[in-house]
């Protein structure tokens, strides 16, 4: 399993599994699809947003961890 790290941007993120855009858009990223999404980490984006990085991270790799062990 792949792990969601900080200094991922937004696009690899989703590349590892597109229904972590579920996760982003429950923390207020809307935005997913924009451009800047292809070069903005997880980091520069929790921070325009107001966003616990760390904590956001966590439900991301939560999520992957939930889905891959059903």
């Amino acid at each position: 399993m792949k792990k969601i790290t900080k200094s991922m941007t937004i696009e690899k993120v989703l590349k590892i599994d597109q229904s972590l855009a579920d996760v982003l858009m429950g923390f207020g990223m809307h935005c997913i699809y924009c451009p800047m999404s292809l070069m903005e980490t997880l980091e520069e984006a929790s921070a325009v947003h107001e966003i616990d990085c760390d904590f956001l991270v966590e439900k991301l790799n939560e999520h992957l961890k939930n889905k891959n062990a059903k």
